[in-house]
């Protein structure tokens, strides 16, 4: 059997592989997304007080913690049945934009963009560096806008990594008048780098090849009666030709989702009741949705759909569209800051003992719909545990269309480095956040590995590493 290995696949957060075996003409006969990593939150947080999960779950990444800090705390509050004041609410809503800002700058400017701005480039300098070295003021833009997403988390979430300030109820520190002030010049300046940013996400829909990572799915997103909204609301579910088929909340997500496992990967699958395979994200979002609700993102999503359609398959918007929901994030951030009631003190419900065995807190983190699903007994002690993270729920579309890819670019058993960085760039499409959705034991980087079967004369052993 030959094997190439591609170690690591970059830009990426996480590890995983993909393996490629080949027909006995060197064309690829399948390719599959490939995991192997172990996953432990859900058995661990077991035996833990409900209260704990908010300040543990976070520990799950670096890169979207305040994610699974709202979500967590979220079920809390059903669990103690608390309902959020005014500006308790407000704070979270303030504490996701953050996350969206900087989860979203992140995979835009320092692990997609290389791909559209240097994809000529050797694979040396196919990365955050070579944009330094090329287009400096993009990376400078891309490292400030960051660093607003990091701020907001830490005067809004109490640290600048893994937040710890939502808990049942509400919020446990409010936002004083002079940190807002600052957050404010600061997310003021954001919103001129995303207007400014536009122009280079407007670009990347010249020539899109609608075809590339080809996967025809469903699709699942929050709103909040038509608006985008990643805090509050319903999730709704497309069909594969964009009709509502559905809509949930809580644990109604029960009758709607199904988790299942393939023999290839440890990181799991999602599927809908119906058997459909479906996508979350940015790109969902944006199917789903009928506006931003901001203005300026509302007018770059007019332009997005001048493109791909109202409704659309295409893979690669979703870099396009992922831009949109951080030029609508750092909007928000503004309005939100500039909204008197952020200041004030009505930031937590009272909470008293357990009210309800079972908490299902849903929101939409950076990369999609995130399900956090607690039980605990009397005393608020978790006894099940279930999270449901966006990468699992895009596996399979990440799975085909790495196969669908690999087919157009291998060719004659052989894997150059172009073609390696395009069956990547499928998967940086969908920012998938491995830590999120597993958790590893020892060293497993990503992995490209080129299969074919073994003939007479051929060198078994036939390998090699592309970086």
């Amino acid at each position: 059997m030959t094997r190439l290995t591609i170690s690591p696949v970059t830009r990426i957060e996480g590890h995983a592989q993909v393996r490629i075996d080949l027909d006995e003409s060197g064309g690829v006969e399948r390719a599959h997304f490939n995991v192997v990593e172990l996953r432990g939150f859900e058995k661990f947080l077991i035996g833990s007080a409900i209260e704990e999960a908010p300040r543990i779950t976070p520990r799950i990444c670096g890169i979207c913690p305040t994610s699974h800090h709202v979500a967590a705390a979220k079920a809390t509050d059903q669990i103690f049945g608390a309902e959020l004041p005014a500006t308790g609410k407000k704070l979270r809503q303030l504490l996701m934009a953050g996350q969206f800002i900087h989860s979203h700058a992140l995979h835009f400017f320092m692990l997609a963009a290389p791909d559209f701005l240097l994809g000529e480039a050797p694979a040396e300098e196919r990365n955050v560096i070579g944009i330094a070295r090329t287009a400096p003021e993009i990376a400078k833009s891309a490292i400030e806008v960051r660093k607003l997403g990091q701020r907001i988390t830490e005067a809004v979430g109490g640290k600048p990594i893994h937040p710890s300030n939502a808990i049942p109820g509400g919020m446990s520190l409010a936002l004083t008048p002079a940190a807002r002030d600052e957050l404010l010049d600061a997310a003021r300046s954001g919103l001129d780098i995303a207007e400014n940013g536009w122009e280079i996400a407007r670009s990347l829909m010249d020539g899109v090849d609608m075809e590339f990572g080809a996967v025809e799915t469903a699709f699942m997103g929050m709103t909040d009666g038509g608006t985008h909204a990643i805090s509050d609301g319903e999730v709704r579910l497309l069909d594969e030709g964009g009709q509502q088929i559905g809509s949930f909340a809580g644990e109604d997500y029960l009758g709607h989702i199904r988790e299942y496992s393939e023999e290839w990967s440890y990181l799991k699958f999602c599927r809908l009741a119906s058997g459909q395979a479906y996508r979350v994200g940015p790109l969902a979002r944006l199917n789903v949705v009928d506006r931003m609700g901001t203005p300026k993102a509302d007018a770059a999503l007019e332009e997005y759909r001048s493109v791909f359609g109202r409704f659309t398959q295409a893979t690669l918007a979703y870099n396009v569209a992922r831009y949109i929901e951080f030029y609508s994030a750092c909007e928000r951030a503004v309005a939100l800051l500039e909204d008197p009631m952020i200041t004030g003190d009505d930031i937590r419900a009272p909470v008293d003992g357990v009210v309800n065995r079972r908490g299902v807190g849903i929101i939409e983190a950076p990369r999609g719909t995130l399900i956090h699903d607690y039980s605990v007994d009397e005393a608020g002690i978790i006894e099940r545990c279930n999270l449901i993270v966006a990468t699992c729920q895009n596996n399979y579309a990440m799975d085909r269309g790495v196969e669908d890819v690999a087919k157009k670019v291998v060719k004659n058993g052989e894997l150059t480095a172009d073609a390696s960085n395009r069956i990547e760039t499928v998967i940086r499409a969908y920012d998938p956040c491995i830590s999120c959705a597993t958790h590893a034991l020892g060293r497993m980087p990503i992995r490209i590995d080129l299969r074919r079967p073994q003939q007479e004369g051929n060198d078994p052993l036939g390998s090699g590493e592309v970086n």
